[in-house]
């Protein structure tokens, strides 16, 4: 049970991994700091990114909770 959590974990933060690098936008990249500070709304693909990424943080987190509880 807890080797099926761990697996579960890894993959769930890989699919984090690529979809917060999904996101990254402006002249360079955002991760080193050059970084656009414009206001604009997310619609569209930028939205359904943006859901998905709480939707795995949750998930990655209920996960490391339930590792840790039974572990």
């Amino acid at each position: 049970m807890v080797t099926s959590l761990h697996i579960s974990q890894i993959m769930i933060a890989i699919f984090l991994i690529g979809i917060i690098l999904m996101q990254v936008r402006g002249e360079g990249s955002g991760l080193f700091g050059a970084a656009e500070s414009n206001m604009r709304v997310r619609r569209g693909l930028d939205l359904l990114l943006f859901r998905i990424t709480i939707g795995l943080i949750v998930l990655f987190l209920g996960v490391a909770l339930l590792t840790a509880r039974l572990s």
